[in-house]
């Protein structure tokens, strides 16, 4: 451990009590890159260019998130223009009767294309398909967010029972068959996530009971009244079907050629934006239109930008602590901060089977906090085979334990680095869906450690 390591650490948990106090993170966050720039170069000029230098890195590696939900938005505004989005989700109404049922309606949704197409492209999908309907239905676009989150970047990301990326990481660096991995895996699994949705479900109905239904039903109300009154063209009724089949499309195109990931979110915002010009070529008064789709394209890209301005910064530091990253801002030879520092925890425990499991949860967390979910997965693996080898204890529970822990931390569940798709494509700040999920993710992660130190 070095002064690098402590300074990250420090910034890390200053971080972590200005979000518990409600306070913007961001300047910490370029307080700590500029600190951890000086202890590694011992040069301020050097220093200064690891400022600009993290902020790039960072921007590039959230680019694609950044296009995808511009390209979205930019969809959704010339669908609302010619009345297709209404008509695309009346048959989805039908379903989505209320708020309770859109809660957990968008969730499955949420789940099954996280399972087969990885979170990413699945919150583009969603946005795009079932946002709309949740929304009409008077579920506020917080708990529509925690609801996504929960069941797509938590329950799916962390099972990854059909992709296997997730699995077949930790499986490999704990030495054990990523078959055997996944069934021991289940348990541990099922618990944390049964515990999270009882837990975000009860705060979500305490939620509700604040509401005025009166209000809010008047609201409803009003808004159906509308809807019926407005009349829609052949066109748009013809963009409404497409739309929904096109993203259909490219599920089953994706799970053909198995496309995972930045390929898969490609797809989906390439479809937006041939999309999008279909609709600006055929709706009528061309040239009208080539102005029109600039104002799209402006506002769509403005929406984004201004949710992830701030973000960039707040990842920029998180990112110093991944050392793949490190390197392109530090250069050859950077620290690897997170892992270094789990190695540090892991080789100073006592064995027994509460500090075992405590070390390895809490491993999980710190390596989960560059919001990847996934960097950290061969560290919580390889700590626990050595648990393992020194007490005998079963490695694919401890295993599994770092797997669902490290996910939901960084997958995007209680950072708000790691909730920015959700957050923006919802149109809710990152730091108070993190807040939202904070109680619930931390009472599944206790629940799955207790799990654990009896099934090691």
């Amino acid at each position: 451990m070095t002064l690098v390591h402590w300074i990250y650490i420090g910034v890390a948990l200053l971080v972590m009590i200005a979000l518990l106090l409600k306070k913007e993170i961001v300047l910490p966050c370029i307080i700590g890159i500029f600190l951890v720039g000086i202890a590694y170069s011992k040069n301020v000029l050097t220093a200064v260019g690891i400022l600009y230098n993290s902020v790039m890195v960072s921007a590039t590696e959230l680019l694609g998130i950044i296009i995808v939900i511009a390209l979205i938005t930019t969809l959704s505004k010339g669908l609302a223009d010619l009345g297709s989005d209404e008509l695309m989700i009346r048959p989805l109404t039908k379903l989505v009767r209320g708020k309770k049922t859109a809660f957990f309606v968008v969730g499955a949704v949420m789940l099954i294309f996280s399972w087969f197409l990885w979170p990413s492209p699945a919150v583009a999908l969603i946005g795009a398909l079932l946002l709309p309907v949740a929304v009409k239905v008077g579920l506020p676009r917080i708990w529509i967010a925690v609801s996504m989150n929960i069941f797509g970047h938590g329950i799916g990301l962390s099972s990854d029972y059909f992709i296997q990326g997730a699995p077949s990481i930790t499986a490999a660096s704990a030495g054990v068959d990523v078959g055997d991995f996944l069934k021991y895996s289940t348990p541990v699994w099922a618990v944390m996530s049964v515990v999270i949705i009882i837990v975000s479900y009860i705060f979500f109905l305490r939620d509700m009971k604040k509401e005025k239904a009166a209000e809010s039903d008047a609201a409803a109300s009003e808004t159906a009244v509308e809807t019926e009154k407005r009349k829609y063209s052949g066109f748009a009724v013809f963009i409404a079907i497409l739309t929904p089949v096109a993203f259909v499309a490219d599920i089953v195109l994706m799970i053909i050629f198995d496309l995972k990931g930045g390929d898969a979110t490609a797809l989906v915002g390439g479809t937006a934006m041939l999309l999008l010009c279909v609709i600006m070529i055929f709706k009528g008064d061309f040239l009208n239109n080539l102005e029109v789709i600039s104002d799209y394209i402006k506002e769509g890209f403005q929406f984004a930008l201004k949710i992830f301005a701030p973000v960039v910064i707040i990842a920029a530091f998180f990112f110093l602590g991944n050392g793949e990253l490190a390197a392109k801002v530090l250069g050859e030879g950077a620290p690897n901060i997170l892992g270094d520092i789990g190695d540090a925890l892991s080789g100073s425990v006592q064995i027994a089977r509460l500090p075992v499991v405590a070390i390895e949860t809490l491993v999980a967390v710190i390596t989960g906090l560059d919001g990847s979910g996934f960097s950290g997965l061969p560290i919580v693996g390889s700590v626990a085979k050595t648990f393992a080898a020194n007490t005998g204890y079963n490695v694919a529970y401890l295993a599994a334990l770092g797997q669902v822990v490290t996910v939901w931390v960084g997958g995007g569940t209680i950072i708000p680095w790691g909730v920015i798709p959700v957050a923006s494509i919802c149109d809710v700040k990152a730091a108070d869906l993190a807040r939202r999920n904070l109680i619930p993710v931390l009472c599944g992660i206790l629940a799955a450690a207790i799990l654990t130190i009896f099934l090691i």
